[in-house]
């Protein structure tokens, strides 16, 4: 039996640090190879399902709603700090298991199980490339395919349109799907990055203002909205340095670009794209980055998507090596 793990990537020892170095590796690989596992053992799917529970019964209908709502926003931080204590208490509770009751290879195995569902790289990655596909097809096919991806509205996208929404949707996905839970696998172990993927899930099924599906989200997902914002703003600048190092080149004029966008995250990830492959990028009425640049191409979508991959692997790899610093060589 091992000796229990100290907060991680803080002192763990030699043994340890290999094995969750391993880990790391072992759950890009059983991404690459597996992708997601069946909805029924997803534990990103089970947080859906509490945060949709929650949501449908407490969100007023549009008509409802009131220009201030406190009551409602506290409501929202108390079931958004419930689903995040769980779902920290769970992943703290499997993690200690594994490391109190399994040796260093075993470790490796059981962790990188644990963590894939926590990220997801090559779904993002097809689904990209599979909506470039679709327009191959048509411009009707390439629209249905991308609505899998975004929550914008896409029946009036043009192809450009929608083929900017693609590039768009990995950049910025490449950053809340996997930079972001491995940056909190890094720093906190499993419970970093599950705590992670439920805040940015209840972002993405809360964080709207005003009306989605006929009810008003602006109070219950103030919070998880911000919350979010928050543990994503070190990621997505990660993102930025990642996907540079992809392309050996610097996204000159990154600052104000970025600033374009109404999020303080996503316009970071989304500009670098932007600007290393030179194309416009935009979101008809809400923004334009790099407006001066050319029209993206089919070529384009491809090149997202092998920048993408290259940032994946030079996080993998920047990962590794801090786990592995931060052992205990004694």
């Amino acid at each position: 039996m091992t000796a229990p793990m100290p907060a991680f990537s803080l002192e763990l020892s030699l043994e340890h640090a290999l094995a969750v170095a391993a880990a790391l590796w072992l759950t890009l690989a059983i991404d690459r190879w597996l992708g997601e596992p069946a909805a029924r053992w997803h534990p990103v799917v089970w947080m859906g399902q509490y945060l949709g529970w929650i949501g449908s019964r407490i969100a007023p209908p549009v008509a409802k709603a009131k220009p201030r709502d406190l009551s409602l926003f506290l409501i929202g931080v108390l079931t958004w700090c419930v689903g995040a204590m769980c779902v920290g208490v769970v992943a703290t509770g499997v993690q200690a298991a594994m490391v109190q009751w399994l040796p260093a290879w075993a470790l490796a195995m059981a962790l990188a199980l644990a963590l894939k569902p926590l990220f997801a790289w090559r779904m993002l990655h097809d689904e990209v490339l599979a909506v470039e596909a679709a327009l191959g097809i048509s411009l009707d096919a390439g629209r249905a395919q991308l609505a899998r991806l975004v929550s914008r509205d896409v029946c009036a996208l043009s192809e450009r349109e929608v083929r900017e929404s693609a590039i768009e949707s990995l950049a910025e996905n490449l950053n809340d799907s996997l930079v972001a839970p491995l940056f909190w696998f890094v720093l906190l172990g499993l419970p970093g990055a599950a705590v992670y993927r439920f805040a940015n899930t209840a972002d993405a099924m809360w964080g709207y203002r005003g009306e989605r599906n006929g009810r008003d989200w602006t109070w219950l997902g103030k919070w998880a909205a911000r919350a979010d914002d928050a543990l994503s703003w070190l990621p997505a600048r990660l993102t930025v340095v990642l996907l540079a190092v992809a392309a050996w080149q610097w996204p000159t004029g990154l600052g104000g670009e970025a600033r374009r966008t109404p999020s303080p995250n996503s316009g970071w990830p989304m500009a670098t794209m932007a600007l290393l492959l030179g194309v416009r990028l935009a979101k008809p009425g809400v923004y334009a980055l790099n407006a001066e640049g050319r029209q993206a191409t089919a070529l384009d979508t491809q090149r997202t998507a092998l920048l993408g991959g290259r940032a994946v692997l030079a996080m993998a790899v920047c990962a590794t090596a801090v786990i592995v610093s931060s052992a205990r060589w004694a």
